[in-house]
């Protein structure tokens, strides 16, 4: 199974900075990232960025959801 780095974009602003570098083993599926009392949803469509040197796929915001109870 391949890993890949991603980079979160967009959604809250108050997100800490060192939350957004992750990984995800699929380009396809979306990312599904806790934070406070909900998950926050972040898709891939294509985009690629590049840190450090290392190219890094973009994953930005779709929506929030709450955590069930």
């Amino acid at each position: 199974m391949e890993n890949y780095k991603a980079l979160l974009c967009d959604g809250p602003a108050h997100l800490p900075e060192e939350e957004r570098l992750q990984f995800a083993t699929s380009l396809t599926e979306k990312i599904k990232h806790r934070f406070g009392a909900g998950y926050e949803h972040f898709v891939h469509d294509g985009e690629f960025t590049v840190i450090e040197g290392e190219q890094v796929a973009v994953f930005r915001w779709t929506t929030r959801t709450a955590i069930a109870e």
